[in-house]
């Protein structure tokens, strides 16, 4: 079996070792199977990703992480990236805190220029009242500490939601705690906390709970900001 002329000497095809890759059939011969990715991913081009316009949300899945944003595969081995600021509200230190190789994601196509695609992630994860609703004053409710300031601690409770809590000693970025929510003030999106213990974990980052429902494919406008507040934080695609 070869690979257009017959050669596997392309080194970047060493990393797609044990890994599934979309390949088209140009030749059946008696000298063997012959295939071409770059075929392959021409036809997705020429017949998907050409026709993709910003506000498409679109299926992709993450192959590798770097400090500046997740790379994603949106067909047949095309990359594309998600820059890390575009992946949620809440900030984070890298996307390992968000995505893990390998994980299937949404996506919604931010810009288009020929076959490069731009995406973004965190318009598909609510706003700040879809995020605030699923919370009430009075829960105690498990949360991820993103940064530590000096007047006060950032509490991630979803993607798209933190709040504040008062400075605590001994408690560092990363670590997961228990917080006691004090007040939500929609018109600051401000949500106060208390935190009640701090712990550890290890553990893979949650799946990405979408607003979007999956039948929908489209997204046009997406504001973040309360409609009580004076601030207007959006994403118009065109």
């Amino acid at each position: 079996m070869g690979i257009e002329d017959g050669s596997t000497r392309d080194i970047a095809l060493i990393t797609k070792v044990n890994k599934p890759v979309c390949f088209k059939v140009t030749e059946i011969s008696e000298r063997g199977i012959f295939l071409s990715r770059r075929a392959a991913q021409q036809e997705c081009i020429d017949r998907y990703i050409s026709r993709l316009i910003p506000g498409d949300i679109i299926p992709a899945r993450v192959t590798h992480l770097e400090q500046f944003g997740a790379f994603v595969d949106i067909g047949c081995g095309l990359p594309s990236l998600i820059p890390i600021d575009a992946i949620s509200v809440s900030r984070i230190s890298h996307p390992s805190d968000r995505f893990y190789a390998g994980q299937m994601i949404r996506a919604a196509v931010k810009g288009v220029n020929g076959s490069r695609i731009w995406l973004t992630h965190k318009e598909l994860l609510g706003t700040w009242e879809e995020n605030a609703a699923c919370f009430s004053c009075g829960e105690t409710v498990s949360g991820i500490i993103r940064s530590v300031e000096d007047y006060g601690i950032f509490v991630e409770l979803a993607p798209n939601l933190a709040g504040l809590a008062e400075p605590k000693a001994g408690v560092r970025a990363g670590q997961h705690a228990g917080v006691y929510i004090k007040a939500m003030i929609p018109e600051k999106m401000k949500v106060k906390l208390i935190i009640v213990d701090v712990f550890d974990s290890d553990d893979r980052p949650e799946p990405p709970r979408y607003f979007i429902p999956e039948n929908v494919s489209r997204i046009e406008r997406w504001r973040y900001t309360s409609e009580l507040s004076d601030r207007v934080i959006e994403t118009i695609f065109d």
